[in-house]
């Protein structure tokens, strides 16, 4: 759709669930998730939906695709070890590596804008918390800390701060904090559930999945909290975005 939510349109139609589209930096492409092959693969398709191919082709479930700034990459999470963990494959699906090695659950990577780091959810310390590593799953070390899930990181793209979405207020709202984890503060405030923040390319809004109308919408705010606007206006699911 537009960025003002008109002209919704659809890209793939599936009998099976396609989900979590993340766009290319280029705009060209988009990944998303699938489970069209009977369990979750990452697939890839041109802009316009056309010329769909898996990249992914596991029996373990692959998902949640998020593309490296120079496109040559893109990580996902499987657990096709026992446990979620983060991967990182080629944009053509060569070459899958697990970067974290962690016993516990990995999830959500998101690219720092320069391509040097992946900002991360795990629960390794008991709870929900954001950590960042090294690209290639090196130095690996946590940036939240509290008794709350923090989790679903999405870097700002002067790569200056990181949003991400907590349960500290007991339901979940979206936050935003320096990238070294310092300085978190709340962007929303609504008894509904606000999840999924996505930075625009100009790094001016975020766009977030929110129940607060009674079924789940795609909502838009300023970058600092305020101007949040229903973009969707539908009375089925709508989630997970993300921007061309």
């Amino acid at each position: 759709m537009n960025t003002d939510g008109t002209s919704q349109r659809n890209l793939t139609n599936n009998p099976a669930s396609d989900s979590w589209p993340a766009w290319s930096p280029d705009s060209r492409s988009v990944a998303f998730q699938t489970n069209r092959d009977g369990n979750h693969e990452i697939y890839v398709m041109n802009a316009d939906g056309t010329s769909q191919r898996n990249l992914t082709n596991n029996s373990a479930e692959d998902v949640v695709p998020a593309w490296s700034p120079d496109e040559r990459s893109i990580a996902f999470r499987s657990d096709r070890d026992g446990n979620w963990e983060i991967y990182v494959m080629n944009a053509d699906g060569t070459s899958q590596l697990c970067i974290t090695g962690n016993t516990a659950a990995d999830n959500l990577p998101s690219w720092s804008p320069d391509g040097k780091h992946i900002a991360f959810a795990s629960n390794r310390d008991g709870n929900y918390e954001i950590y960042i590593m090294d690209a290639n799953g090196t130095n690996q070390r946590r940036l939240t800390n509290n008794l709350a899930e923090d989790d679903r990181p999405a870097w700002s793209p002067d790569g200056k701060y990181i949003a991400f979405s907590s349960n500290q207020d007991r339901n979940h709202e979206i936050y935003v904090m320096n990238a070294d984890g310092t300085d978190p503060r709340r962007l929303t405030n609504d008894p509904a559930d606000d999840l999924w923040p996505a930075w625009s390319p100009d790094g001016r809004s975020i766009a977030f999945q929110t129940v607060r109308d009674g079924s789940w919408e795609i909502y838009v705010m300023n970058a600092d909290g305020t101007k949040q606007r229903n973009i969707t206006n539908n009375p089925a699911a709508d989630d997970t975005p993300t921007w061309s």
